[in-house]
This record gives C-alpha cells, sequence and structure tokens, in this order.
C-alpha cells in the first residue's frame, strides 16, 4: 500500500516535535543532516539513540519512552503532548518494537525512512490509530512544500 500524500502533508503541518529514532552523530549519515534539517525548519528534534548522550548540542535519549517523558516535561508549560511524530532511521527488523513504544506512549505518527518497510507492524499501528507513512524521505517530502517553509519558522 502506498503512502497517502494528504496523510504526509498532515504529518508536516501538525507535527512540531519529531524523536528522531536511530539519528547519528555523524556528518555524512542521513539521520544526522535530516534532524538538523527538521530543527533548522522549525521542529523540535529529539534525538534517540543509545549509544549517544548527544546530536547537534540537543540531549540524545536511549529509548521513545525517555524521550517521549523529556519531551512531556518540557511541554506542561504548554499543552503536554509530547511527541506528535517518530521518525525512523533503523533496519526494518526493528520496527516492530518501535510500533510497541509509539502506540502505547500514544505518538500520532509514525515515519519510516526510505528503504524501511515493515507492513505488518504498519498495518499494526494504523488499526490503532496511528498514522503511517513508509519507505519515503521526510525530507524530501517537507522540501518538496515550499510553503512549509515560511510556515515552519513562524
Amino acid at each position: 500500500m502506498g503512502n497517502d500524500p494528504s496523510v504526509i502533508d498532515e504529518m508536516l503541518r501538525q507535527a512540531k516535535t519529531i524523536a528522531v529514532v536511530g539519528m547519528s552523530d555523524k556528518p555524512w549519515r542521513a539521520s544526522h543532516n535530516i534532524g538538523l534539517y527538521l530543527a533548522a525548519n522549525g521542529y523540535r528534534v529529539i534525538p534517540v539513540n543509545p549509544a549517544l548522550s548527544e546530536v547537534l548540542g540537543l540531549k540524545c535519549y536511549p529509548d521513545l519512552e525517555a524521550a517521549q517523558a523529556a519531551a512531556q516535561a518540557a511541554d506542561r508549560n504548554q499543552t503536554g503532548a509530547g511527541i506528535d511524530l517518530v521518525d525512523v532511521f533503523r533496519a526494518s527488523e526493528f520496527v516492530p518494537a518501535i510500533v510497541d513504544d509509539v502506540i502505547r506512549l500514544g505518538i500520532p505518527y509514525l515515519w519510516l525512512q526510505d528503504e524501511v518497510i515493515h507492513e505488518q507492524a504498519v498495518a499494526r499501528a494504523r488499526a490503532a490509530g496511528v498514522k503511517c507513512v513508509q519507505n519515503d524521505c521526510i525530507f524530501r517530502e517537507h522540501a518538496a512544500r515550499a510553503d512549509l517553509h515560511a510556515e515552519q519558522g513562524s
């Protein structure tokens, strides 16, 4: 099943806080550069990687649960909503466990980057009400929407 362009558009417009699972501190890695791009375009980026303590000057969390707790604590003065979107840079075999966390933590959006595909886990996430994109690049989709660049900065 392909990705719904209206869901992609909704995700890019509604999400404010994005957890980047598998974010690297290596500048030649896509996860590093896409995290940097998202932060530069007005999103609050929360790196998730158990091997790192910091990426791009941002505190890095070992798992989604810790990232969600930190996001919700930081948001207490506002909405308390926490993470809006999980952007996954992990091998497809890790997706089912990530989906378990996304569902349990009540995160509304899941984005699996290029070549990250897991039909069963995505079907389970969608059945739980999570809007999903798989095998697509959030940078490419955001960059193709010129109107978002002005919106995110405001």
